[in-house]
């Protein structure tokens, strides 16, 4: 394949394939992946690196992406899983393909709070759609017990169910509904890297566990900020990411531990300045407070 370039971690547990997606994807063995997370480019106008994120017709950008996906479906073991993400406006062209392809067994929004700037003449966008298939709902992985939540009604409120031939206390934990609520990665979080659409990490770690065992291998055909594959890094699984633009590549060999330089530069996590103005335009900053076992307040 031209202008593909492959590196592996020391255990060939993490892969980072720095190319395009439609040419790497074929180096992925057919019915070899069990999960496939994908957060493509959205045709939003958005930059990212030396590529802007538009095209010239919802047609022509629904056209790439099931180029993309067919792909992806071929990577997918017979148990596999796909999430698929885009924006509001394109996803129901996604959703309508790929029903005659795949099962879509959940719609899932991921709700965030606000930024700082408000819509005025709207209703400002607050959430993002992601599509969760199956290749086959028989045999696909729901790791249930692996990501249940606190069942708010039942357990806080200690209701009864007098249903049950005894009556006993309602569960307190459940498996989440399909709204599901993560606050986005903001500049001073620990996980922040330079990337203007970074996914949070308890999002992924929620897609990998449901979707996923250990040692299972995980292919993110749009590694950007490579959270994906330090995520099943971290939860023992296996990944491949692929990404076009160095980079973000250079993201991705940092945070799984690949490499500590490239081309003799060395990589660095960017620098998260406290620095910040009120509304009136003071500086002010985050200061530790010695007194108070570690926290932190403004000054």
């Amino acid at each position: 394949m031209t202008g593909l370039r492959s590196y592996v971690d020391s255990d060939e547990n993490s892969k980072i394939i720095h190319g395009d997606c439609l040419q790497a994807l074929h180096l992925v063995d057919d019915a070899s992946v069990d999960l496939v997370f994908a957060d493509p480019p959205y045709n939003i106008g958005k930059q990212f690196g030396d590529f802007k994120d538009s095209w010239e017709t919802d047609a022509a950008y629904a056209s790439w992406c099931e180029s993309w996906l067919a792909l992806c479906i071929r990577k997918l073991k017979r148990s596999g899983s796909l999430f698929v993400m885009s924006s509001t406006q394109a996803i129901p062209y996604l959703d309508i393909w790929l029903r005659s392809r795949i099962e879509v067994r959940s719609r899932i929004v991921w709700h965030y709070d606000s930024s700082g700037v408000q819509a005025k003449s709207r209703f400002g966008s607050m959430y993002e759609p992601i599509l969760h298939c199956v290749k086959d709902p028989q045999e696909s992985v729901f790791n249930a017990d692996d990501i249940k939540v606190e069942a708010r009604t039942g357990a806080v409120r200690k209701l009864i169910d007098y249903r049950k031939d005894v009556p006993e206390p309602y569960s307190t934990t459940k498996v989440p509904g399909n709204v599901w609520y993560f606050p986005r990665v903001r500049y001073r979080m620990p996980e922040y890297e330079n990337h203007p659409t970074q996914k949070p990490e308890a999002l992924l770690e929620r897609i990998i566990r449901t979707s996923t065992n250990a040692g299972d291998l995980v292919l993110d055909p749009f590694g950007g900020s490579f959270t994906t594959c330090a995520v099943a890094k971290r939860l023992g699984r296996r990944s491949i990411g692929i990404e076009a633009q160095e980079e973000y590549v250079k993201i991705g060999l940092r945070r799984l531990g690949i490499a500590t330089h490239l081309d003799g530069k060395e990589l660095v996590a960017p620098a998260k300045n406290t620095e910040r103005r009120n509304a009136n335009g003071v500086k002010s900053f985050l200061i530790k407070d010695p007194d108070a076992q570690g926290a932190l307040f403004r000054a």
